[in-house]
This record gives structure tokens, sequence and C-alpha cells, in this order.
């Protein structure tokens, strides 16, 4: 029963990101390093967190955002990224893809990747949104950018085969292009009350610390792996 209780609440919290993301496509991206400064001459790279509304920190002070949060936990830990907040409510998979090359246009060393429950609660064909997703990972890797793919999860009020189908697409990819995997990005927060905002839908601060908190190792083993493909210093 809990179990079922779980599934019928994710599907809620995932169709009113879907329905109330409330900010227009053509929003700016954020650097979270307004919140947090890193002397220029301390950066080693730039992260971009890239996705919809739970990327955003739709109802937060930008402080509050995981991006935000994320680069103050790395610079704590010796980490000097810059971690630009690229989420832009309600977005779907072809909306990022559609705008991938402004994104690299910052020149990111790493991509997280939080995108598709839009897709899915539209009922959009999981076919597309895994070509969609998989042109975005192909178009990263060809720059050179290292990818960090955030899972999202359907349930079954949208029909098994369907859900199934979803849910896998996630895995498929990483495990096809050997990336950096978080399979599901709420883990922890989704349906929690006193995690969530008044709406019952999207985190909030304390939320976002656990998003932020479940994020990282994963971000710290893109960043070893960026490490592995930078050139060596000179010793000259």
């Amino acid at each position: 029963m809990d179990k079922v209780c779980y599934r019928i609440g994710v599907f809620w919290v995932l169709l009113c990101l879907s329905l109330l993301g409330g900010c227009d496509s053509g929003e700016e991206i954020s650097t979270a390093a307004e919140a947090v400064s890193i002397p220029e001459k301390e950066q080693q790279g730039v992260i971009i967190a890239l996705g919809d509304s739970l990327t955003a920190g739709l109802g937060v002070e930008l402080q509050h955002s995981y991006p935000a949060l994320l680069q103050k936990k790395l610079e704590d830990a010796g980490y000097f990224f810059k971690v630009v907040n690229a989420g832009v409510s309600g977005e779907t998979s072809s909306g990022t893809l559609s705008r991938l090359n402004w994104i690299l246009s910052r020149d990111p060393d790493i991509v997280i990747l939080e995108i598709g429950a839009n897709d899915g609660l539209r009922g959009i064909d999981t076919e597309l949104v895994e070509k969609n997703i998989e042109e975005i990972i192909l178009t990263l890797r060809d720059r050179g950018v290292i990818t960090v793919l955030a899972g999202m999860q359907m349930v079954w009020n949208l029909g098994e085969d369907y859900t199934e189908r979803f849910n896998r697409l996630y895995g498929t990819l990483a495990e096809k292009y050997d990336l950096v995997f978080m399979p599901f990005f709420l883990k922890d927060v989704a349906t929690v009350a006193s995690l969530n905002r008044a709406d019952g839908i999207h985190p909030n601060e304390k939320g976002y610390e656990i998003i932020t908190a479940n994020i990282y190792p994963y971000v710290v083993e893109a960043i070893e792996r960026w490490k592995e493909t930078e050139p060596a210093e000179s010793t000259l």
C-alpha cells in the first residue's frame, strides 16, 4: 500500500510540475556564483545545471536553489567550479535540445542534465524523448563535456507499457554512453510534505539541501572524470 501511495504521490508531483511551470522559456539562465563568489584565479571549471523548474528552483531564492547550494558545497570541499543555473520551468526535452547551442556558448566542462518529466506527463512518445536526450548527450560528448544524467520516473497511472519504457530510458542511455547516472533526482524529497513548498509540489529550502547532498557525489565523480581529460600541467 505504501509503495502504491508513493507512486501516486510522485505522479502528482510531476503532473503539477508540468502544469505549474510558470516561467517563460526565454528566461535568462543565472549563475550560482552570484550567491557564492569564486576568485577567477581559483576557478577550475564551469558546471551547467540544465533542466526544468526543479533545477530552476521555482519558488525559492536563487541562493537556495540546488545549483547555488552545490557550488557552495563543492567550494567547501576544495572544488572551485562556477555552477550555472540553466533551469527553465515547464521545459521539455525538445526545448532543451533547441537551446543547447546557446548553453554550449557558456563553454561548460560538466553538464547536469535533469529533463523529461514534462514530456512524460504530456504523453510524448518515449522514442522521441529518448531521441532528444540522446542527441543532447551526443552533442555534449562531441564537445568534450562530461554529462551527469539525473533520472526521472513516471508511475503506473500513465499505463504500464508507457511507464516502463519511460522509466527505463534513462538507465539505458546512461549505460550506453557510460554516463555518471543519478537514478532519481527527487530521491528522499518527492511527496515529503516538510521538504516541499506549501503547494506540495516544488522542493523548499530543506528539500533542495537534500537534493544537493544526494547529487553531490555524482558531481564529484564527474569532476574526477573531467580531471582525467584535462592535459597535464607543464613541469617546465
